[in-house]
């Protein structure tokens, strides 16, 4: 039997089907061996719960063998489904119904696409993991139609990873009524990060390379420094201005700068499309 699927008892009834329900919802089929609308529903229970990994669990009761729980529960005609959440019976239905029905009904309760996308995200942003947590947060706030709080999710990972204009243009979606603490406390961040100065090693780099602007060895220290300290758009920009005066550039070691950072970089990042696209150019 699948993990997803428990055969209920009155010994695991409260904690398979009330307990668990504060977890997760659980959908409880009440059926029977004589009852054909019943086998022909519990197929299509089956492959739902499959289908949807984990995010309900099938409670199956057989109402014949578990008559105390049928009476408990209210069913009065098989087969009976409910859906119960936080320890209540919140939908269901009576009678077998086509897959179309089921899947809409239990659409209505469970979390959308994005919300797993954004406690997923949560969890990396947490770790520090902004780059992956981006992806994800990109994902959910446009398939969320930009909601507020996947936006503020997503502008904190982007502040760290220093796409600014990213972030800016993410912040201006979120609506008055929607500008919380959060929201003031990633315009500060924002704030901070774009008045931010660069490390003297840096400054010292790009000193050394203006003077001599020719030096490959020096191109890439520097575009090597940006980038581990998120300058990701400075340091392609950097590398690629050099590529299009010498492809060969340092034997071809700018370039393979050039690539390495590349593959670093998520392949939705907005510095990463446009600067594959401008190599492609160039190469093409």
């Amino acid at each position: 039997m699948s993990e997803y699927i428990v055969d209920i008892t009155p010994e695991n009834a409260q904690s398979e089907i009330i307990e668990a329900s504060f977890k997760h919802p659980v959908l409880v089929d009440f059926w029977a061996e004589w009852c054909a609308p019943c086998k022909n529903l519990m197929p299509i229970l089956e492959k739902l719960v499959e289908a949807y990994q984990g995010q309900f669990t099938l409670a199956k009761i057989n109402a014949d063998e578990q008559q105390m729980l049928a009476a408990q529960f209210g069913v009065r005609s098989l087969p009976t489904v409910m859906l119960v959440k936080d320890g209540q019976p919140i939908d269901g239905f009576a009678g077998a119904q086509p897959e179309s029905e089921v899947r809409a009904m239990l659409e209505k309760h469970l979390p959308k696409p994005w919300d797993l996308d954004h406690e997923q995200a949560k969890a990396l942003l947490a770790e520090e993991a902004f780059a992956q947590a981006a992806s994800l947060l990109k994902q959910a706030y446009d398939t969320s139609g930009q909601r507020a709080d996947i936006a503020l999710s997503y502008a904190s990972a982007l502040i760290p990873l220093r796409r600014l204009d990213d972030a800016e243009a993410v912040l201006d979606t979120v609506k008055l009524v929607d500008q919380d603490a959060l929201y003031e406390q990633l315009r500060s961040q924002l704030t901070l990060a774009r008045e931010a100065g660069k490390s003297p090693e840096i400054e010292a780099l790009e000193r050394a390379l203006e003077s001599n602007p020719e030096d490959p060895a020096l191109t890439i220290q520097l575009a090597t420094q940006y980038a581990q300290n998120q300058f990701n758009e400075d340091a392609l920009e950097l590398l690629f201005t050099r590529l299009q005066a010498d492809l060969g550039a340092g034997e071809g070691e700018v370039r393979k700068t050039f690539t390495h950072i590349l593959q670093s970089l998520e392949k939705d990042d907005p510095a990463a499309v446009r600067y594959q696209r401008k190599l492609y150019t160039l190469l093409y």
